[in-house]
């Protein structure tokens, strides 16, 4: 870890954080006015520090013009303001220089040692994020069920074949499309997007095939559809389950032989077209309604590509929730907000039913509203608050085999009677699962993260087979995973399940 360092005008102060910090092993720099602070940041071969402490009332420029100073310099920096003067202005103003935290004097020692941890810990784990995130793909994703999309898009790279995606809304199906798009031999050609469902019927047949001069009141001049639009390269058909039957015809003829009319023509006009389709419908429901044509599903349904929703990926809500933090912030035109792992954790608790789209939504929300540019619970938005309010736990835990809270009646793997689990008042299962972690690091046991992962894939497995009579292939489907990763899945983990 980098050094911290500290600057007030009253040495004392100085000495007991120094005396505290070294106590915890924390590396300290002391400074007794801003002006010696700025000189030691441009000390040739310096290193920048891992966070500053500083008063607001010193000799020279006071705590909020060095924060002001210092946010220009290192924009990331923590910066923690003391004073002795704890009135609500010092206050404000400390936030809205984008300090970290404030600290009223006289504070409690072991307490400002915390905050001082805290503040640290946050740094450095968001100077690893930021690397990550400079480094992060077109896509982002580490779930099992977004890494089977990725190898799709790879194994399609160099196919030209009709893809169908479906998904919950907001699960970034057009975002897939386009990455479909550039990583094929069409990737020179136009990519051409149209909602199908955003268009009134009377207008979307001129909208995909566009119309001669004439064709009806209003048109007058020759106008050009979106297959015609997207000849050489992809066209994109969002939420095609709600097109007109009647449209569904002419799109069937379009993908047979690439012939189409426009809207009063007489002439065929061929367009060289792939086509990538998607939805959040049931499609074979809605076949079985009679309001989709059976034999325009079996030629959209080349190659389907379901995307998870985000609950079913929650995992990936950290590295989402940095990236649209960091893009809302490029919109703005301010500094990126930081986000405080308690936060995280209930962004990650959080259902989404509007998936990533709501997610994107909710991080340009919190870079408008949130008061300091450090993110914790209380900031986010209150949608998110009331589906996850705080639960109560035992404050003296009592420890308990995991297998009484193992809600899948099926044999384990050898290795199961190894860890135990918290449990609280809460059944909150993430909560249940932060605290056996807690218990199995604090316990010394080596290889923390196989025994957790192990277990987790285990009864996933287990809860999908029983729910579809030991069914692989649908098992797979459900959870989101190919049917060669249950199967290796289910020889690694040694679960019983009879082959289907």
């Amino acid at each position: 870890m980098k050094t911290i360092w500290i600057v007030d005008d009253d040495a004392s102060i100085r000495f007991v954080l120094e005396r505290a910090l070294a106590r915890e092993q924390l590396h300290t720099r002391s400074f007794s006015q801003a002006r010696e602070v700025l000189n030691a940041l441009d000390e040739p071969g310096g290193e920048a520090p891992q966070l500053l402490v500083s008063d607001i009332r010193m000799p020279g420029d006071s705590g909020l013009e060095l924060l002001r100073l210092i946010r220009q310099r290192l924009p990331h920096l923590p910066v923690i303001i003391m004073t002795a003067f704890a009135d609500l202005d010092s206050a404000v103003a400390a936030f809205q220089g984008g300090a970290f935290e404030y600290l009223p004097k006289p504070f409690d020692v072991p307490k400002a040692v915390e905050l001082i941890q805290r503040a640290a810990r946050e740094s450095e784990r968001e100077d690893t994020a930021a690397q990550q995130q400079a480094a992060a793909p077109e896509m982002l994703g580490q779930a099992p069920a977004m890494q089977d999309v990725f190898r799709a898009i790879g194994r399609l790279s160099q196919s030209q074949v009709t893809v169908l995606i479906t998904g919950e809304s907001g699960t970034g199906k057009e975002l897939v499309a386009r990455a479909l798009h550039k990583h094929s031999p069409r990737s020179q050609g136009p990519f051409v997007a149209i909602n199908t469902a955003a268009i009134p019927k009377d207008l979307l047949e001129s909208e995909l095939f566009g119309h001669e001069r004439g064709a009806f009141t209003g048109a007058q001049a020759l106008r050009r559809g979106r297959f015609e639009q997207a000849d050489g390269g992809t066209l994109f058909l969002d939420e095609i389950g709600d097109m007109p039957f009647d449209l569904q015809t002419r799109l069937l003829r379009v993908l047979s032989d690439g012939h189409f009319y426009r809207v009063g023509g007489h002439s065929a006009v061929k367009a060289n077209v792939r086509v990538i389709a998607a939805t959040h419908q049931d499609l074979e429901q809605r076949v079985k309604e009679g309001a989709f044509r059976e034999d325009l599903l079996h030629r959209l349904n080349v190659i389907r590509l379901r995307l998870p929703a985000l609950r079913e990926r929650a995992g990936d809500v950290p590295a989402l929730t940095r990236h649209f933090l960091a893009q809302s912030a490029q919109q703005l035109g301010v500094e990126p907000k930081r986000i405080a792992d308690a936060a995280l954790a209930r962004l990650m608790a959080f259902g989404f039913p509007g998936n990533v789209r709501q997610l994107e939504n909710i991080c340009h929300w919190l870079s408008v509203m949130a008061p300091a540019q450090w993110i914790e619970v209380k900031d986010l938005p209150p949608e998110v608050l009331a589906a996850t309010p705080q639960p109560t736990m035992q404050l003296t835990p009592v420890v308990t085999p995991i297998e009484s809270v193992d809600p899948v009646d099926q044999p384990v793997a050898p290795d199961d009677a190894v860890p135990t689990v918290l449990r609280g008042a809460a059944d909150d299962w993430e909560l249940m699962l932060a605290a056996e972690a807690r218990t199995l690091l604090a316990s010394g046991v080596g290889e923390v993260w196989d025994h957790i992962v192990r277990r987790v894939e285990t009864r996933l497995i287990q809860a999908a087979l029983a729910a579809t009579q030991g069914r692989r292939s649908e098992a797979a489907h459900k959870l989101g995973i190919g049917r060669n990763t249950i199967t290796r899945k289910i020889q690694e983990l040694g679960i019983d399940a009879e082959r289907d």
